[in-house]
């Protein structure tokens, strides 16, 4: 398939086909235990964060409840998770500006969450997506390792590759399909697997292909 275009409809229709539901990854109850959750996430598998979260949540759900537990007791919540000094700071701190700025309320803006400590511009675009339904195309390693695999985007780095998408595809399609590109890339298009050169989606793609594609 020599157009980009070409390459983005079937790819497309192919991750609809495998994956006609899109279920969220990680475990929650609202906007607030996603935010949690995503950043959490950083580094770290939504396993592991699915093993993690539901005794952080049991004593705390809330900003409310989570400002009155000690950095200290968070972190050895979440240590298993890595970079928990980190996450476990960040966690306290932007639960105490929900509950200051806004009326114990996660926003509902990029502008708004990217204020908050630990989140950067793909978290703020997984609960824009997830929690509140806001057209995103979060990018993760995944999506940005198939994204120059496929030749939808040239791979120089995460922005350009959110661009890259968000113009070949309809923003009605960029929730569901961030996740359908992740499910498909834990499955058949694995970092150590494919290589661009082994699942059938880079195979349809470039049949010819005779070299590895590798990230930066």
């Amino acid at each position: 398939m020599r157009k980009k275009i070409e390459r983005a409809q079937y790819i497309e229709k192919k991750l609809a086909e495998l994956y006609p539901e899109t279920p969220i990854p990680l475990d929650h109850s609202d906007a607030y235990t996603l935010l949690i959750a995503v950043l959490l996430s950083a580094q770290c598998t939504d396993k592991r964060v699915n093993q993690i979260t539901p005794a952080l949540f049991k004593k705390a759900n809330t900003p409310q409840k989570m400002v009155k537990l000690k950095v200290d007791t968070i972190r050895e919540i979440i240590k298993p998770c890595g970079l928990s000094p980190r996450k476990s700071k960040a966690i306290h701190e932007l639960s105490q500006i929900i509950l200051s700025e806004h009326n114990g309320e996660v926003p509902e803006s990029f502008e708004e969450l990217e204020k908050l400590p630990g989140v950067g511009h793909k978290t703020a675009s997984v609960v824009m997506a997830q929690a509140f339904g806001h057209p995103a195309f979060p990018v993760d390693t995944h999506i940005h390792r198939l994204a120059k695999r496929w030749g939808l985007s040239s791979g120089k780095n995460v922005v350009t590759t959110e661009n890259d998408l968000k113009k070949l595809f309809a923003p009605e399609e960029w929730n569901r399909l961030h996740l359908r590109i992740i499910f498909y890339g834990r499955e058949y298009c694995t970092a150590r697997a494919c290589h661009g050169l082994e699942c059938e989606i880079c195979t349809t793609c470039y049949p010819n292909r005779k070299k590895p594609i590798s990230n930066k």
